[in-house]
């Protein structure tokens, strides 16, 4: 059930916010003190998660925390606020960076990487500029928290510092500063066309202004925001990127950036354009065309992967579209599979990627065709794989199966059995190319992988509790955190006030 929501003064957003800012300082002045620097981390995480969880209650009940920095001119706001639909994006990447922080600190130190001190600081800012984009209030506020994110990332792209993570990491800033350049046209455009870049559940552009005006300004939105999301043919960054160490990996295709992107297609759509006015100007015919497109195209070539992380990356471009897809139905239903696709997705694919790390520290090895076996030595970890393999196939009782189903739903309620066809053409497609590995890890001989050997406990435990994680948003999708309510509630709030 919808809300008449009311806004109230408080900090709690800032705080949400500041709190990772802070932890990096901290971080930096530890840089001698490994046990302190990492410390701050959890700490950081951990209250960056209560203090997001403390604004769900009134969230759902309709009271929405916000704090306005500073006012630049009529229109133009620094600002934040607490809406379901941010709320539910904040929730899930804090709660999944307290299993990050972990992780990263049980991976760093099995490969006793280097620069760890400003990887810790780095995924910090990620995190400070992943609460931002979520609790933004207008287009500006998102526009520099979204710029912010794309530049902390840059780091922990080439943390390597080879040849190879070097060109990645051109490729990266390459690919998403010009796309950021086409947000910040957008935006501007939005300025002056509405006088406001405040969001609006239902959306606030007119129809006035034209359909091809309106139709060029959605593909400038699209493109600056396409880019993070994997949409083709603006995805190759995303595949190259695979060359950063797993748990930037997992912040880039789980937690931040990649859901960065379609978080803000969400907002386009749902707050800025509205849904009536997308259907309207053929945004939403043009996007269901590369969305369906992208995630076709993107399984089959996730197929042809042996190295087992682009496979991942493969997989994550194909399923952000699976999100893209759900808002562009226009249809509660569909806005519903969509928004819970994003949690139920971050679960899932930060348990293989998880998985992935955890294979590669303790064997070395990074390629499914040398994976026969694995089974014997790491079943816990490849059980954990099982779990996130079987959700984004589809397949009770993992969550994936009720956000696809919702998203099913969607095609059916808006008219598009052709989409319904490419989602479960998808489904298909996504055992194919995920089940072989597991076939391989638990029927296959090996002369490799003969003895039972885990991972260090700091790796393996975050990997189980994520699986644990993506298992119970399929048998109790709301849980103690309420993922579900708050989906409903910003794909109802969205639906309800500008129905096409």
């Amino acid at each position: 059930m919808t809300h008449a929501a009311e806004m109230y003064f408080s900090f709690t957003p800032l705080l949400a916010v500041l709190v990772s800012p802070a932890a990096a300082i901290l971080i930096l002045l530890s840089s001698q003190k490994p046990n302190l620097r990492e410390t701050w981390t959890v700490i950081a995480a951990v209250c960056k998660f209560a203090l997001v969880s403390s604004m769900v209650a009134p969230v759902l009940a309709g009271q929405y925390p916000a704090i306005t920095l500073f006012d630049i001119a009529p229109g133009i706001s620094l600002a934040l606020k607490a809406d379901p639909l941010g709320v539910s994006f904040a929730l899930s990447a804090s709660l999944l960076w307290i299993f990050t922080s972990f992780y990263s600190i049980g991976y760093m130190r099995a490969l006793a990487e280097h620069s760890q001190t400003r990887y810790f600081a780095s995924f910090a800012i990620c995190l400070s500029a992943t609460m931002g984009i979520a609790l933004a209030a207008n287009l500006l506020t998102f526009l520099i928290f979204y710029e912010i994110l794309t530049i902390a990332t840059y780091p922990l792209v080439i943390h390597k510092e080879t040849a190879e993570a070097i060109s990645a990491g051109r490729k990266y800033l390459a690919f998403l500063l010009v796309a950021g350049g086409a947000l910040l046209l957008a935006v501007a455009v939005t300025l002056m066309a509405a006088g406001t870049l405040n969001f609006a559940a239902g959306g606030y552009l007119s129809p006035a202004m034209g359909q091809g005006p309106l139709l060029g300004l959605f593909i400038l939105f699209l493109v600056g925001v396409g880019a993070k999301a994997g949409l083709m043919p603006l995805h190759s960054w995303l595949p190259s990127a695979m060359v950063a160490p797993t748990p930037v990996s997992a912040l880039l295709h789980a937690v931040a950036v990649v859901k960065a992107g379609v978080f803000g297609f969400a907002r386009i759509v749902g707050y800025v354009f509205g849904p009536s006015l997308t259907a309207d100007i053929g945004g939403a015919t043009l996007v269901g065309v590369l969305a369906g497109a992208t995630i076709v195209v993107a399984s089959l070539l996730a197929m042809a992967q042996d190295n087992l992380k682009r496979r991942l990356a493969y997989s994550t471009i194909g399923h952000l579209s699976y999100i893209i897809l759900g808002t562009v139905l226009l249809t509660p239903v569909g806005w519903l599979g969509g928004l819970f696709h994003i949690t139920t997705h971050a679960a899932m694919k930060i348990t293989l990627f998880f998985c992935a790390g955890a294979i590669y520290a303790k064997t070395g090895r990074e390629n499914i065709s040398e994976m026969d076996g694995i089974g014997k030595q790491m079943p816990l970890t490849m059980a954990a794989f099982t779990v996130g393999a079987l959700g984004l196939a589809g397949l009770p009782p993992v969550g994936g199966f009720l956000s696809k189903w919702f998203l099913a739903q969607g095609t059916l309620a808006s008219g598009h059995p052709l989409l319904l066809a490419v989602l479960l053409l998808s489904g298909l497609l996504n055992a194919g190319y995920f089940f072989p590995i597991v076939v391989r890890a638990y029927f296959r001989p090996s002369k490799h992988f003969e003895r039972f050997d885990e991972a260090l406990p700091s790796m393996l435990i975050p990997l189980l509790l994520t699986a644990a994680f993506a298992v119970l948003l399929g048998i109790y999708p709301d849980g103690i955190f309420h993922f579900y309510s708050l989906s409903a509630e910003a794909a109802l709030g969205v639906v309800a006030r500008g129905a096409p």
